[in-house]
This record gives structure tokens, sequence and C-alpha cells, in this order.
């Protein structure tokens, strides 16, 4: 058996608005950034995030790992509606590298360099049925990076 990766789209999101549940009974804190906008583009699909239409929920694990719940709306150019359900994780090389990253993210500190840290997802999709729902019958797998007002992922079909 082999598998292969095929890229599909990069997918960047714009998220500036953020809301923090901390020190929780359990260790952990909740996030939540929502989703501004953004845009997507493969060879197969291309178009825009819809504003508002969801966000990125993070549990911040006391082991210092980032485990995400992302779900909003695209929009194909030719005017498809399709939900996007991303979940992965987001982990730094180094002990300040998440400190780092929320520096940057809402403090308007330093880039931090995509090498120091781990950023995966496993997006699904719902389509409807037609030009786009090769979406729903694929594993896909993002490879990320953090930026000041968002992420972009690089998205992979697996084949």
């Amino acid at each position: 058996m082999s598998g292969q990766l095929e890229f599909a789209f990069d997918l960047q999101v714009r998220f500036t608005r953020a809301q923090n549940i901390n020190d929780m009974p359990t260790g952990a804190g909740r996030g939540a950034v929502y989703v501004d906008g953004g845009s997507f583009e493969g060879p197969r699909i291309k178009g825009s995030i819809v504003p508002n239409s969801g966000g990125d929920y993070a549990l911040f694990r006391p082991d210092g790992t980032l485990s995400f719940d992302a779900r909003y709306m695209l929009q194909e150019e030719d005017g498809t509606l399709i939900m996007l359900y991303n979940a992965g994780f987001l982990w730094g090389r180094k002990p300040d590298t998440m400190q780092r990253l929320r520096e940057m993210a809402f403090n308007n500190g330093p880039v931090v360099d995509p090498s120091e840290y781990y950023l995966r997802s496993q997006p699904r999709f719902e389509t409807p049925i037609g030009r786009h729902d090769w979406l729903t019958r694929h594993v896909f797998v993002g490879f990320g990076e953090r930026r000041a007002d968002g992420n972009i992922q690089r998205i992979y079909s697996v084949v």
C-alpha cells in the first residue's frame, strides 16, 4: 500500500478578533478567534472565505500544545458554498516559541519562523453535489504558518 500527497489549494485565513477563557479548572484555557475573511486557491478551486462565518476555537493545553477546531464557510468563485471543518495542533519546538507566537499575533511582536513550531491540520468539507464534491471524498492534510493576522495553510489531498 502506498499513498501520496497531491496539492489541493492554499488557504489564507484572516482573523484579528479574539476572546479567551483563562485558568479553567482543567488547567487549560479556551480561545476563540473569529474569521474576518481570507482566500483560497488551487488548481481546481478558487474563492474567498465568508467573513464572520465562524472561527477557530483553540484549547490551550497545560503541556503547551494548542489543539484547534476551526469551522467556517468558503465561497468558490462560481458561488458554491463549502463548509470547512479543520482540526489540528500547534506547538513550539523551543520552550519560548508559543509565547513569542502570542506576542506576534496579539502585541505586534516579531515574526516567528515556521521552522520553530508545528502547525498541522486535518481539514474536512461539506459541499453540494456537483463540481466541488471531490472535497468530500478525500482525506486532506494541512501544513500551516502562523501570521500576525491569521494563518496560511497549504492543503494536500491523500491520493
